[in-house]
């Protein structure tokens, strides 16, 4: 009966309960999985893309701007996380919308994480098409989408301990690996380390001029508005593993590392190896029957191009490289979306079923965003996605620190009660449109007007609802 209770606490974990300090964790232990979760094929991808448009050395300023203010939200949030002992969306009841508002940051999160399990899925697939060399059909798909969708539920079912020991060992062999290739790719090519560390813009001036990339200034607000969406999913990430911190400090060093990782490492990473890799692999498209020019639009379209491009680079340790960086992230992210969608249903529902239930569902919904047009809409929503996690975590910060800290009891009671924060639900409205919409045209980097808003504008707007109370 014990073994039995223990297995179900935890599979459990935690979900909507705080985390007792028998079950904390040190700063190791956190950033197995902030590394874990940022080091993908998808992040390498972005950082080439990045490297690409603006050139290296503005890429990596604006993955700079973008580690110092992730992991300052990262930290904020995990700190509140580690603090209540609370998932991010659980302590969004609390701090910033409300028990039934928080069905908001639900939604958002929660939306946002599944697409990455649905993207990281479609990578996985088409990468080990074009390893093994196997055509694109409905039964192939049925057998490896099915494949990945039960490896990632058996993987997440028995919650952080062992979400920790899958993602530390898999970060250690995906690092390997890929220091391993990348030293490979930039020693057999005909570029200095210094050439390929200190390129300029690769694409054409009319090019740039369409993306609003030709100046640079414009390069380096593309770069942030590139990067930020992740970071602010991270920085919620980080409340979902802060809760198992046992000191704040602990969160702070989990935090910056995962940006550090996401923003420096994986951006550098998968500059130079595209950048010192690309003659091989337009040579290799071409093989294949393709023009020069489709070729060298291919190499750089899109994040499958990355899967291929290690595959070719690095034969059977490229496609071992590819299993390892999403596996891990998948198994991180599926923990994540399976949180959320557990406080989405005990706030909009009161229904409390497991979280085991959700962790099914989380990968469920995945599967059904490969249908149509679903994952592009998705795609197109990313942007969207990271200035409105950037409003929620700035607002939950801006309760924590600056509001929570000026209430008296009756004001505290009232709020732990309270179904709708609708100083924090407006808030995080304005902000979003004032960023993505009126004012950005002016300032082309939407995460600061959206984050210096919510920080601004919530307290005074909160306090003021609240003096009734006093």
């Amino acid at each position: 009966m014990t073994e039995t209770n223990s297995i179900a606490a935890s599979i459990e974990d935690h979900a909507l309960e705080m985390v007792p300090a028998s079950d904390r964790q040190g700063w190791l232990q956190l950033s197995w999985n902030t590394v874990g979760i940022v080091t993908t094929l998808i992040q390498l991808f972005i950082g080439a893309l990045t490297a690409f448009v603006a050139g290296m050395p503005i890429a990596l300023l604006g993955g700079f701007i973008v580690m110092i203010i992730g992991a300052l939200l990262g930290w904020g949030v995990g700190h509140i996380a580690y603090k209540t002992g609370l998932s991010s969306t659980v302590m969004s009841r609390i701090y910033g919308f409300g028990k039934t508002g928080s069905m908001i940051t639900a939604i958002i999160f929660g939306f946002m994480i599944i697409g990455f399990i649905a993207l990281e899925n479609v990578l996985l697939y088409k990468g080990l098409l074009f390893y093994f060399g196997i055509a694109d059909s409905m039964q192939m798909q049925v057998l490896i989408y099915g494949l990945l969708t039960l490896s990632w539920i058996l993987l997440t079912a028995f919650g952080f301990g062992l979400v920790t020991k899958v993602s530390s060992w898999l970060v250690v062999l995906f690092l390997a690996v890929l220091v391993y290739i990348m030293w490979g790719v930039v020693g057999s090519s005909s570029y200095s380390v210094a050439e390929v560390t200190t390129f300029t813009s690769q694409l054409p001036i009319e090019v740039l001029t369409k993306m609003q990339a030709a100046t640079w200034g414009d390069k380096l607000a593309f770069c942030v508005n590139i990067l930020i969406g992740s970071a602010g999913a991270l920085a919620l990430i980080d409340g979902d593993l802060g809760r198992y911190a046992r000191r704040s400090k602990d969160v702070a060093i989990a935090a910056f590392l995962g940006n550090a990782f996401m923003d420096i490492g994986m951006l550098f990473i998968g500059g130079v190896v595209m950048y010192a890799g690309m003659t091989e692999l337009v040579a290799y498209y071409v093989s294949t029957g393709m023009t020069q020019e489709t070729a060298q639009r291919i190499a750089l379209e899109s994040p499958d191009s990355v899967a291929a491009a290690f595959i070719v680079f690095g034969g059977v340790l490229g496609a071992i490289l590819m299993l390892l960086a999403q596996a891990k992230a998948q198994v991180l992210n599926t923990y994540s979306a399976s949180l959320s969608l557990t406080n989405l249903m005990d706030a909009a529902l009161n229904w409390r079923p497991g979280r085991l239930l959700f962790v099914i569902l989380a990968n469920v919904i995945a599967i059904f965003m490969l249908l149509g047009s679903i994952l592009d809409w998705f795609n197109s929503f990313i942007t969207i996605l990271g200035i409105l996690t950037t409003c929620i975590s700035g607002i939950m910060i801006a309760d924590y620190f600056i509001v929570h800290p000026r209430l008296n009891e009756s004001q505290l009671n009232f709020n732990k009660k309270e179904a709708f924060n609708w100083s924090g639900i407006l808030v995080c409205a304005a902000g979003f449109i004032l960023a993505h919409y009126v004012l950005n045209s002016i300032i082309k980097i939407e995460f600061f007007t959206a984050l210096i808003f919510s920080v601004i504008a919530y307290p005074p707007l909160r306090l003021m609802s609240l003096s009734k109370y006093k």
